[in-house]
């Protein structure tokens, strides 16, 4: 099973990465963007086709190595649906 992981800065967290992006975005031509946060995406394949085992697994990724939860958020997207 295949799963993506997304991890953002909390929104009352300051993004300097994010804030330099959108002002290399405007010094480009694209000053019509109003806010860009950067963050990290993780692709990653589980051995397992128990989509509740594999999101409680990824979950304790998250918890334990992929995300400081103390200033960052998770979301866990499933990309590969088991075989009925």
């Amino acid at each position: 099973m295949k799963a993506r992981v997304t991890v953002y800065p909390r929104r009352e967290i300051l993004d300097p990465q994010g804030k330099a992006i959108l002002a290399a975005l405007a010094g480009v031509g694209f000053d019509d963007v109003e806010d860009v946060r950067a963050g990290k995406s993780f692709e990653i394949v589980l051995g397992t086709d128990d989509s509740e085992q594999a999101n409680a697994r990824l979950d304790e990724m998250c918890r334990k190595l992929l995300a400081n939860t103390v200033v960052e958020d998770y979301a866990i997207e499933i990309l590969e649906e088991p075989e009925p």
